[in-house]
């Protein structure tokens, strides 16, 4: 009877658990038994072990072998495990020597001719590794650039599970010695550089509301007519967002290893992600999906980032509903059938939205060609409970001739982002002490106890309140943005102009809504003509324009029936 036992980790979103694996080997009728908990692909490595420790030059033992995942109650998931159970084998069959590998981690996933192919979430699994107290880690040599990554790990690559036997003090004298390491490209999303806001002609109001979007971390709304600039301004919007800090950047880099869409080559992400996913997108794309354990969406991708829905009505109802949880706790927690996973989601929402169908409902909306129910069919599918959520809500309206002449040089992206770094830092040092970095997350109880005794700041909010333009949610979103006005201008509390400041950016966007919902004509009615008159009069009195035809009089018996038109 032999034992042999090593450690490996476990991912549940990107939680990290360490695993012991312990394998049994019995004098008993030759089988390999794997037992924890596992799925279907790690079930499969049973298969993989076996061919793996073959072509590697050791014998496979002819004994009953029996893998055991500890914490069996702890669901396991993917190919991360092969070199963890194929190096417990090898100590348990003695050909490595007693307790070598026991406080060692071990990740990746074993080929059939033995050499290690890479796995995704090494950077959270070390990590996890590195906290739970095994700072000693063998990974494929693919991954060890993105092992090294964590603070305080002894990270030691191996091409194939020959090399780790040796690493161990294994003697294999058939073992192929070089073995070449295995190099899988990654499907890395290329990052492209925003551009710069010097490029972007008038709008002067769109950039305003811009900049105090990326100053607060508030969501944003542009609604207007199509070739406005809705998309041009919301790409610009991660060139002023400042630097991750180191923690953020190791929180977002984790998002992207698991997502498998992590360059390690290029090191920490430390700038905004930014997501702009197509509108035939599903919630699973949206949120995270896959069989088992789901994996992050594009609103886990852009977590301290921009999270850009175009054309955001063509969205599915049930996309845009399950957005509502990560805007209120920036965070998405999916549950499946096989366990229950966490990702960050804190990311900055920016929807951009055609007034109508046809885009031409801004203004007087002279131009439009919908009705009106079609207009409040069309943006009806973002909901209030959504809208509510988005702070800053803005019409873009199209740049004409005569504004393009007279306008000035725009400022570049480098200035507006200088101003928005300073209002962070602002808000950074207030914020002290609170789980909160932005005003966008803090709560409004909080805010209106740092306003002072001035009973008038408020004012044009609770006119706002009587009037049923804003809910509670909204005004607690107004006194975000005055915060966040105030801090953008130096000041140390907001000042009743900053309130109503807020208060138009806030409600710019919708009362251009309530309009297409029909609160208020958008659109001119086509003018009717005397004959649709005339139809319209005669079936509201009942006259013989009503639809339907007349029943002939009936036919008494022995009655004269006059034919039509006579006497």
């Amino acid at each position: 009877m032999g034992l042999g036992t090593t450690r490996a980790v476990a991912l549940v979103g990107l939680s990290g658990h360490v695993v012991e694996v312990q394998a049994h080997l019995a004098a008993s009728v030759p089988g390999f038994v794997l037992v924890g908990l596992p799925d279907t692909a790690l079930s499969e490595s049973r298969d993989r072990v076996r061919a793996a420790v073959t072509s590697s030059g050791i014998a496979w033992p002819q004994r009953k072998v029996t893998i055991n995942l500890s914490p069996a109650a702890l669901p396991k998931s993917g190919t991360g495990f092969d070199v963890a159970i194929a190096v417990a084998l090898l100590a348990g069959a003695q050909v490595l020597p007693a307790g070598a590998a026991d406080g060692v981690v071990h990740l990746g996933e074993l080929g059939l001719d033995g050499r290690l192919q890479p796995v995704r979430g090494v950077l959270p699994a070390v990590a996890a590794a590195v906290a739970a107290g095994f700072p000693d880690v063998v990974v494929p040599a693919a991954d060890v650039a993105e092992a090294r990554l964590v603070p305080g790990a002894r990270v030691v690559g191996a091409a194939s599970l020959a090399d780790v036997a040796r690493l161990h003090g294994a003697s294999l004298e058939g073992a192929d010695e070089s073995a070449a390491p295995v190099v899988v490209p990654r499907p890395v999303v290329p990052v492209a550089r925003p551009g710069d806001l010097s490029e972007v002609v008038g709008q002067d109001e769109a950039r305003h509301a811009l900049e105090v979007a990326a100053a607060g971390g508030h969501h944003l709304l542009l609604v207007g007519a199509p070739g406005a600039g809705k998309t041009m301004l919301a790409s610009r919007l991660p060139g002023i967002l400042p630097d991750l800090t180191e923690s953020e950047a190791v929180e977002v880099t984790a998002v992207h290893s698991v997502a498998g869409v992590f360059d390690p080559g290029a090191g920490l992400v430390h700038r905004p992600p930014y997501e702009d996913p197509h509108h035939t997108a599903t919630p699973a794309a949206i949120v995270g999906g896959g069989s088992g354990l789901p994996r992050p969406g594009a609103a886990s991708r852009a977590h301290r980032g921009v999270l850009f829905l175009d054309e955001a009505p063509e969205f599915g109802a049930r996309v845009l509903q399950t957005l509502r949880q990560p805007l209120e706790h920036g965070e998405l927690v999916i549950h499946r059938a096989g366990g229950t996973a966490r990702y960050p989601a804190r990311f900055q929402l920016v929807l951009a939205a055609n007034p109508c169908p046809c885009g031409q409902g801004v203004g007087k909306g002279l131009e439009c060609t919908c009705s009106s129910v079609a207009q409040r069919r069309y943006f009806g599918r973002l909901s209030g409970p959504l809208l509510d959520r988005v702070d800053v809500q803005v019409e873009v309206r199209p740049v004409t001739r005569v504004e393009r002449a007279r306008a000035a040089a725009p400022e570049p992206s480098a200035v507006v982002a200088a101003r928005v770094a300073a209002a962070r830092e602002a808000a950074a040092s207030r914020l002290a002490g609170t789980p909160w970095r932005t005003n966008g997350e803090v709560p409004g109880t909080w805010l209106r106890e740092q306003l002072g005794p001035d009973a008038g700041l408020l004012a044009d909010v609770d006119r706002a309140l009587d009037r049923g333009t804003l809910s509670l949610r909204g005004a607690d979103r107004v006194l975000r943005l005055a915060w966040t006005v105030a801090d953008l201008a130096g000041r140390a509390a907001p000042t009743r102009a900053d309130v109503g400041t807020g208060l138009a950016l806030r409600t710019r966007g919708y009362r251009a809504c309530a309009r297409v919902r029909g609160r208020a004509p958008c659109v001119r009615r086509p003018r009717r003509t005397p004959r649709a008159r005339g139809v319209v009069a005669r079936r509201r009195t009942g006259g013989p324009g009503r639809g339907r035809a007349r029943r002939p009089a009936r036919r008494r018996s022995g009655a004269r029936v006059a034919p039509r038109g006579g006497p």
